[in-house]
């Protein structure tokens, strides 16, 4: 008698699951995936000892492993594509709150100087943070300069007459960002919103202690968007 066995296939999330866990067999780590649902997506909690080195400089490291797990998850799909999303102790949440601290704080030096800054090349997701944090500020105006993977966020001072100004979507990179109100050329101070001295810093700790280098002849780029 001939016995046929049935292979199941493993579903999208399945996928990424088993994606991540021969990664971190090949490096000998022991981690454990917690999974849940979330309205934004599937959310894999990465959960272990010294994870550190997953989450790499600047959050580059687990930016990737999310990368290359909506690839593994999403191969072969056209449509109701999912979407992961990974995390390891709160960071993505600590790293926002963090920003948004940094933006408030940033924008009340413009207002009380009147000096552009600059700050260090972001991602697309951390730069919406500035922008969002700040949008409701009827004094300040930021938008995006540069080119991938150097774009940076520019806070300013409005010129002209009063208003709010409208954030419009950026056609390169599909995030929102807001145009100066006025032209010109200039410097900026490069505002280092990154912190890698440990790795509870490294993680998104609470701290505000950002280094502050000025980078001296930084310039601006208004003609990009």
């Amino acid at each position: 008698a001939k016995i046929r066995a049935a292979v199941r296939e493993f579903t999208p999330v399945e996928k990424a699951e088993q994606f991540l866990k021969d990664i971190f067999n090949a490096m000998k780590l022991d981690v454990s995936i917690e999974i849940t649902e979330q309205e934004d997506g599937h959310v894999f909690s990465l959960i272990g000892e010294n994870l550190g080195i997953l989450i790499g400089k600047h959050g580059q490291t687990l930016d990737s492993l999310q990368y290359l797990s909506n690839l593994t998850a999403n191969r072969g799909l056209v449509d109701e594509k999912v979407r992961i999303i990974i995390d390891i102790e709160n960071y993505r949440t600590r790293r926002e709150e963090t920003l948004r601290r940094l933006a408030l704080r940033l924008a009340d030096k413009v207002r009380r100087t009147g000096e552009r800054i600059v700050l260090e090349p972001m991602n697309r997701h951390e730069r919406k943070i500035i922008h969002m944090a700040l949008q409701d500020n009827y004094k300040i105006s930021t938008y995006s300069s540069g080119d991938e993977p150097y774009r940076k966020v520019v806070i300013e001072l409005k010129r002209g007459r009063g208003g709010r100004g409208g954030y419009r979507r950026d056609r390169n990179a599909g995030e929102r960002s807001e145009r100066p109100s006025y032209r010109r050329g200039g410097y900026g101070e490069g505002y280092n919103v990154n912190s890698t001295s440990s790795y509870a810093e490294t993680a998104g700790s609470e701290t505000d202690n950002f280094e502050v280098p000025v980078t001296e002849g930084t310039a601006i780029n208004d003609n990009k968007d």
